[in-house]
């Protein structure tokens, strides 16, 4: 083992014993029984929609008990920092509304909350573990660490830094010493318990989730801190979270399944500084359909895999927070949106197996969702959606507030069965676009593609659109109205129905459905839409004649 002097030279002067950290950064006074979670997104690309999942399950268990729960920003890797990750991460946050209690933004007493700005306390713990000799000085060159990668695999041994094959696990201080004089460049390796190295060593632990476990012991010397060459010096995964969670006083980890290989490690670390062990509960991934088989969720894959994917949308936040809910606990699925939203959520109801992401059914359940707002809640929606994604419509609301209010009342207020044709903000465009003279794509004239793809003669098509405009009454009964296209379509010769026009398609230009189909797609562009008359009410009848008056050219 190193001389403590030795050791101490190789880290500032001015450095804290670990018991300054323990005294800033006291339990938490907090009920009994109260969660403290936390989330540790990393800034090397786009928040995961898995990373939400999470955020939402660790929020709630954690208020739920008294708790806290806290968002910290985990980039020791800077290598790899994606620039507007952070922004992307608050922004992620704030509109699924999963603030958290303490992070970057909010602040809070254990912080910082980002892992980058706390070298100086990693730095006292590695130090502490050196004086130990838990921990040491690894000079292992990339070119030597491959060879006995190879040596390894070609005796079909375990790869691994570990044993025997740690060449600097139980150095001379002598030849430590001689690399420190020329400069090299080191690591500082955790030195694994020498039982963990014992055939048939095995870690045992409790899962929140999955009950009792148990793995093969960890018998790697995992690095602890990063190369002595750079600046800042940070610490690896392992041992920042092994530190931060136990100051920042957390005592439930919510984390992806993949992670509970690396239990065993982070159990001897734990048990190494000398801190309480705490609980993981090791969350199944999303999952998405392929073909016949399941894989999971992948960023590289699935645009939706993204969060600013459903951001960018303009899914509402509660219908993707109620379909992660159902898929962390199916219960909350059976329950209406609102109740499932304020119901808890259970861990021990949480599967082990993947629950499959499913857009089609995500957006059932949010036009389902929409269909309960108010024509004011969704003009408000769509607004801020469009603020960012869609200024000219944005616009356009402004201008036209009234006319947005009066489309969005048709087929929905005090109707029994509201329209469910909008899933998202980004499809108020192509949904009730056609209202708004400015997006409407109005036709050109009887020779319009949409008009000519009906097949009636154009010279049927101006006499129909002319002779409604001339007898056209604004009417409140929706019957009284249509009866004019019923007379309309009688003066012209067009058969009463589809099944009267069939049986002699020769004899009529068509039939009243495509005389119907001249109105509708005058007014709004297609041969599909809402109630007619419903539409017209919304329009006001100016707005309709100069529409029809198209046709007549």
């Amino acid at each position: 083992m190193l001389d403590r002097a030795v050791i101490d030279a190789l880290f500032p002067a001015d450095l804290p014993e670990p018991e300054h950290w323990e005294q800033q950064y006291p339990a938490r006074d907090l009920p009994e029984g109260a969660l403290v979670t936390r989330l540790g997104p990393s800034p090397t690309g786009f928040v995961h929609v898995g990373g939400i999942y999470v955020a939402t399950i660790d929020q709630d268990v954690a208020r739920r008990s008294g708790g806290r729960y806290l968002v910290r920003v985990e980039d020791t890797d800077q290598s790899r920092e994606v620039e507007g990750a952070l922004e992307q991460f608050e922004r992620g946050f704030r509109y699924f509304r999963l603030a958290a209690d303490e992070d970057i933004e909010r602040g809070g007493d254990y912080g910082p909350y980002r892992q980058s700005a706390r070298e100086r306390i990693y730095l006292t713990y590695v130090r502490d573990l050196l004086r130990q000799g838990k921990a040491y000085l690894d000079f292992a060159t990339k070119e030597e660490l491959a060879a006995i990668t190879q040596r390894q695999q070609a005796t079909k041994l375990p790869t691994g830094y570990y044993g025997s094959w740690a060449i600097w696990r139980d150095a001379d201080p002598a030849d430590v010493q001689a690399k420190l004089d020329a400069g090299a460049p080191y690591v500082v390796r955790f030195r694994a318990p020498d039982d963990a190295t014992a055939t048939g060593a095995r870690a045992r632990f409790t899962d929140a989730i999955r009950g009792p476990l148990e793995a093969e012991a960890n018998r790697n010397d995992v690095v602890i801190l990063k190369s002595s060459d750079q600046s800042p010096r940070l610490p690896t995964y392992h041992f920042a979270h092994a530190v931060d969670d136990h100051l920042m006083r957390v005592n439930l980890v919510i984390r992806g399944d993949e992670w509970i290989s690396s239990v065993p490690v982070h159990q001897q670390l734990f048990e190494a500084l000398g801190f309480e062990p705490i609980t993981y509960a090791h969350i199944a991934p999303l999952m998405k359909q392929e073909g016949g088989s399941k894989r999971k969720l992948s960023k590289r894959k699935d645009p939706e895999a993204s969060v600013d994917f459903f951001i960018e949308a303009g899914y509402p936040a509660e219908a993707v927070l109620y379909y992660l809910r159902g898929l962390a606990n199916g219960r909350l699925a059976e329950m209406p949106l609102e109740q499932a939203l304020t119901e808890p959520i259970n861990l021990d109801e949480c599967g082990v197996a993947g629950p499959l992401v499913d857009l089609v059914k995500l957006d059932d359940i949010a036009a389902d969702h929409i269909a309960t707002l108010s024509g004011a809640e969704i003009l408000d929606a769509v607004r801020a959606w469009a603020e960012r994604f869609d200024p000219e419509l944005r616009r356009v609301l402004d201008e036209e507030p009234d006319l947005a209010l009066r489309a969005l009342a048709v087929e929905r207020e005090g109707a029994e069965n509201p329209r469910k044709d909008l899933k998202k903000w980004s499809e108020f465009r192509a949904v009730y676009g056609f209202f708004f003279p400015q997006l409407h794509a109005a036709v050109t004239g009887p020779d319009d593609e949409r008009i000519a793809a009906l097949g009636v003669d154009r010279a049927v098509v101006q006499a129909v659109a002319r002779d409604f405009a001339a007898d056209y009454r604004q009417l409140d009964d929706g019957q009284e109205w249509f009866d004019q296209i019923r007379a309309v379509a009688a003066k012209h010769g067009f058969a009463r129905n589809a099944k009267e026009f069939k049986k002699n398609p020769e004899g009529f230009p068509g039939s009243i459905r495509e005389a119907s189909q001249i109105i509708r797609i005058a007014l709004t562009g297609s041969t599909r839409s809402p109630d007619l008359h419903a539409i017209t009410q919304a329009l006001g009848q100016d707005e309709v004649l100069g529409r029809i008056a198209a046709l007549t050219k």
